[in-house]
């Protein structure tokens, strides 16, 4: 299939190359794309997914290319080869590499069989050859073939220089790169309404989402991620559907759009599986909204993204004692970690070309500027810690978790006796999890809700509800 029609102006990709050709200034950047990726064997693939710092700076969305960007003499390179007859059969037809060149802005093509002796020229005159951190296997492969080195030797090879240009660069969102991440939110709150509107006791999780996939499928969106839909919330990340919903549960919902172009949106909701939420549910659901309003009141420009999410984790602290879960001072317990029983994870990540944006560059550039991460439990899973800047993309999703495993264990070893009742903490080791999640664009005063609004108060949750029950 042919996917260029889904992207932007060449002027953009060329710009994008040439800031990046500027800022390394010496040597040669190579690019490498993706190709396919086997299921269980070579002709029955997963569906093709390009190389998101590829996509940013190409464009292109086709298997087996490479991009090779010379800074001192400027000249771009993309190696891949046409397709046989052999491969048209069974694609249909497909432009040339040179057609898909010209639509990134590219005048020269060249086989793939070419890239190592061109590699090889520019080694040879000791110029630098600059290459991201591979994270599949088969570009590990690949540039240990190209770079004649061994295996072990990709991850110190990897230019850090590079690794801090992509960062800088891919960071800050365009006006249009805003407007295809809004299109792939606006799909995302269809998603999770549908399962507002269809869930019922007695369905299959893997149900509920399969009517969530459907909504992507039918407005020509990919999944940003394989989907969450679980009435086992306390699990972060549970991809397992087996389950059967059963009144007086919670279903716990994290799923997100993916358009054409990359762009991805990443949402979570939390509903009853009854018409409304037990008076219990509700008072810790609401703990819960009330941090990830406390949370949205404080993006700006220049504020210290930890700093937003320790004023939600004190809100969920000040919450659980309000329950009487916990006790003592709660800046205290926040400071020391106790909150982390129910809240072990990060406020928010950022996100763009990737739900969670360029983290296979690594989290201490794209989300700490460089600066070291915290080692204590929770705070470790703060994937953004960073000062905001104008034209970041964020998400805003604190949550409220009762993980029996977790329960058990710093009971065992009398971990913050001080902050946590544990003899009243029992009572809610059949809770589950709450997480609502929105997604945020941080601007020159302040920020702004990307997409419609999602359904997320008790009202508007139990409104769609009463919808589900009323078919």
């Amino acid at each position: 299939m042919d996917h260029e029609k889904d992207m932007f102006d060449r002027k953009i990709y060329q710009d994008r190359r040439d800031a990046l050709k500027k800022k390394i200034g010496k040597g040669v950047i190579l690019l490498p794309g993706h190709g396919e990726s086997p299921m269980n064997f070579a002709d029955n693939c997963y569906r093709f997914r390009q190389d998101s710092t590829f996509l940013y700076y190409a464009g292109i969305s086709h298997p087996d290319l490479s991009l090779l960007i010379d800074c001192d003499s400027g000249h771009e390179i993309l190696f891949g080869d046409d397709y046989t007859i052999d491969q048209i059969v069974w694609t249909g037809p497909q432009p040339a590499i040179s057609q898909r060149a010209a639509k990134s802005g590219i005048s020269d093509t060249q086989p793939l069989a070419h890239l190592k002796e061109v590699l090889d020229g520019a080694r040879y005159q000791n110029r630098p050859v600059h290459f991201l951190p591979p994270y599949r296997p088969q570009h590990r492969i690949r540039l240990m073939e190209l770079m004649g080195v061994p295996l072990c030797s990709m991850e110190t090879m990897a230019s850090q220089a590079l690794i801090q240009a992509v960062v800088n660069q891919r960071i800050h969102k365009s006006d249009l790169e805003v407007a295809e991440i809004e299109k792939a939110v606006n799909t995302s709150v269809g998603m999770h309404a549908t399962a507002m509107t269809s869930a019922l006791p007695g369905m299959t999780e893997a149900r509920v989402a399969a009517e969530v996939e459907r909504v992507a499928k039918a407005f020509g969106h990919h999944l940003a991620f394989p989907i969450i839909a679980t009435i086992n919330g306390q699990t972060l990340h549970n991809h397992d559907h087996g389950n059967t919903l059963n009144p007086g549960q919670l279903f716990l919902l994290d799923a997100g759009a993916e358009t054409a172009m990359g762009y991805a949106g990443d949402l979570s909701s939390t509903f009853p599986v009854s018409p409304t939420f037990t008076g219990k549910q509700r008072r810790v659901y609401e703990i819960a909204l009330r941090a990830h309003e406390k949370a949205v009141s404080m993006l700006a420009p220049g504020i210290p993204f930890k700093e937003i999410h320790l004023a939600a984790s004190l809100e969920i602290a000040r919450g659980m004692k309000d329950l009487g879960l916990m006790k003592g001072n709660m800046e205290s317990a926040v400071e020391a970690g106790a909150h982390a029983m129910f809240f072990p994870c990060g406020l928010g990540h950022m996100m763009g070309l990737d739900v969670h944006d360029m983290e296979n560059l690594g989290e201490e550039w794209v989300g700490y500027d460089g600066k070291p991460k915290s080692g204590q439990f929770g705070l470790k899973s703060l994937r953004l810690a960073r000062k905001l800047e104008k034209g970041f993309v964020l998400t805003i999703e604190p949550g409220i978790y009762f993980i029996p495993e977790l329960m058990d264990l710093w009971q065992r070893e009398n971990r913050f006796t001080e902050f946590l009742n544990y003899d009243r903490l029992n009572d809610y080791r059949e809770f589950g999890g709450i997480r609502n999640e929105e997604n945020y664009l941080i601007t020159e005063t302040g920020h702004r809700l990307l997409g419609k609004p999602k359904p997320k108060s008790v009202k508007e949750v139990e409104t769609l509800r009463a919808v589900a029950f009323s078919q």
